[in-house]
């Protein structure tokens, strides 16, 4: 089945401009027709998304991306169930060998409650508890992820902001224990997010050929 990102918008690590370096972003369906170099449907339906590490970034860092989010924020509150559920293969990454897979990012913040990284073979994830939170707890979720090898990574969160982070691999299935996430998120608005973020800040002598490559075979959002 067609992976569908058409109204998804796209972080993408093109410049807006010859004039604007900041990173380009537009919807899924603008991506797929103008910049297959980044973003491209495969054969079979799949999306593959790519991300040199040399490229465009956001205003507030030097980490290039590509990378799809939802197109509007929601509350905690909307719904019983929130969930991202992508089906990847990351091809390619990073000197560095990490990258953030899946994020639940929140509106006016560069600290998000949710990250989920590949990181040297092994799905982590950083949590923070509160709003306000500078520090993050991390965990394993699932080691042993190969460059190439098929794996499911999961976010489940529920309307009164109790979380799980599930991944799964080659018949081995992996999940965090139980993250609760604060009352001060409950006045926040969230989204989910998901592609390839490097997770190395690029500089003059950065290598051209650098960069992190997936193919996201499924993608499930829901809120219900």
């Amino acid at each position: 089945m067609a992976v569908y990102i058409d109204n998804l918008i796209i972080t993408t690590p093109v410049p807006k401009s010859a004039t604007n370096p900041v990173a380009l972003e537009l919807t899924g369906a603008q991506a797929l027709a103008s910049l297959p170099e980044v973003i491209a449907r495969l054969s079979d339906g799949s999306i593959r998304m790519t991300a040199p590490t040399k490229g465009a970034s956001s205003k507030s860092t030097h980490r290039t991306r590509c990378e799809w989010k939802e197109p509007a924020y929601w509350a905690l509150n909307s719904a019983a169930r929130h969930r991202n559920y992508q089906t990847m293969t990351l091809q390619k990454v990073n000197l560095a060998q990490k990258v953030v897979i899946a994020q639940m990012h929140v509106k006016d913040d560069d600290n998000p409650p949710i990250k989920v990284f590949w990181n040297k073979g092994k799905i982590t994830v950083g949590f923070r508890t509160d709003f306000n939170q500078t520090a993050t707890s991390s965990s394993t979720v699932l080691a042993d992820v190969p460059l190439g090898a098929r794996f499911d990574v999961s976010i489940d969160v529920t309307n009164n902001g109790a979380c799980t982070v599930s991944a799964s691999c080659n018949g081995r299935i992996g999940s965090t224990s139980p993250l609760q996430l604060g009352s001060t998120w409950a006045t926040r608005t969230l989204k989910f997010h998901g592609g390839v973020y490097n997770q190395v800040d690029y500089t003059d002598t950065t290598p051209a050929e650098d960069g992190s490559v997936c193919v996201i075979s499924q993608l499930e959002l829901s809120h219900a």
